[in-house]
């Protein structure tokens, strides 16, 4: 398959639904320009495209995702606003422009963020509202997956120990739980969500939550090793940032090449997983293959 091709397309989708969830939602004169300002700066829209290519997998309509594609993108682009703000990490450039904090002001962003969050679970519950009675525990399923992925038992529990172990350093075991909660969590929330969506048997939802749990941890892995390797222009961000920082990373506990090795691991693991799904599994094993190559 033709992986830029098909990552195109599902981005031209979601940033559809995207707009028309800020046009319809967000009429607010104080926060529709920052929330569009946020939401569609462009980004991997890796999280609602692995949602898609989940529910695909498994035999259901990416059509039917696609509301908790937006509510997870929604929910990560919260994250990096607030990720951005001076109490945080402090970062003057996101996704190739000023931050939302930089571009407007600080109390902006952290409302930006707010709605987003707010928004992303009034999609879901929307979702679930419009769907056949009997199909309404099945977003049920997905808001209590989303919100226990963004919560204090995934990504903001993740966020919290980032921030408060700078500049102590953790062992291989702290450093992998961190990350497996600050960016994994959402990751892996995403490839659930659309698997409950698509109606997927027991032995796949297992199956694919493996290949989220590595894909989420290789990325995390690759990332810290951008941030020390990467291309300012390329990625949109400033990198060099996380030693600054005296940030627990992969390259700072093992080394870049040791990393990559580990990374290179992770998705050998994660395509094995797949090893039980036939060809509408194939985005899913690209995306996983471009994680470990990307350079943004």
């Amino acid at each position: 398959m033709n992986l830029k091709h098909y990552l195109k397309t599902q981005r031209e989708g979601i940033d559809a639904a995207l707009q028309r969830y800020i046009d319809r939602k967000c009429p607010s004169r104080h926060l529709h320009e920052p929330v569009q300002y946020a939401l569609m700066a462009g980004g991997k829209r890796l999280r609602p495209v692995l949602c898609l290519a989940a529910a695909d997998a498994v035999g259901g309509r990416m059509a039917d995702a696609m509301p908790a594609a937006c509510a997870l993108e929604m929910i990560h682009t919260y994250s990096l606003i607030h990720d951005d703000l001076p109490a945080m990490d402090d970062d003057d450039l996101r996704r190739g422009q000023a931050t939302c904090h930089i571009r407007f002001d600080e109390a902006s962003a952290i409302l930006c963020g707010d709605t987003l969050l707010n928004l992303a679970f009034e999609v879901l519950g929307e979702a679930g509202l419009a769907a056949p009675a009997e199909h309404a525990r099945v977003w049920l399923k997905v808001i209590d997956a989303i919100g226990h992925a963004a919560g204090c038992n995934g990504m903001i529990e993740g966020q919290a120990r980032d921030i408060a172990n700078e500049g102590i350093p953790l062992g291989r075991e702290d450093l992998q739980a961190m990350h497996e909660l600050k960016t994994g969590a959402l990751i892996r929330a995403s490839v659930r969500s659309g698997s409950i969506i698509g109606r997927a048997a027991e032995d796949q939802v297992q199956r694919l939550d493996t290949y989220a749990k590595n894909i989420g941890l290789a990325f995390q892995v690759v990332d810290d090793m951008l941030n020390i390797t990467g291309d300012p222009e390329k990625m949109g961000k400033a990198v060099g940032t996380d030693a600054r920082r005296q940030k627990n990373t992969y390259p700072a506990l093992m080394g870049l090449e040791a990393s990559r090795r580990f990374a290179v691991d992770l998705i050998d693991s994660a395509l094995q997983a797949l090893s039980i799904f036939d060809t509408k599994a194939d985005p899913l094993r690209e995306i996983a293959r471009y994680i470990l190559a990307r350079n943004r």
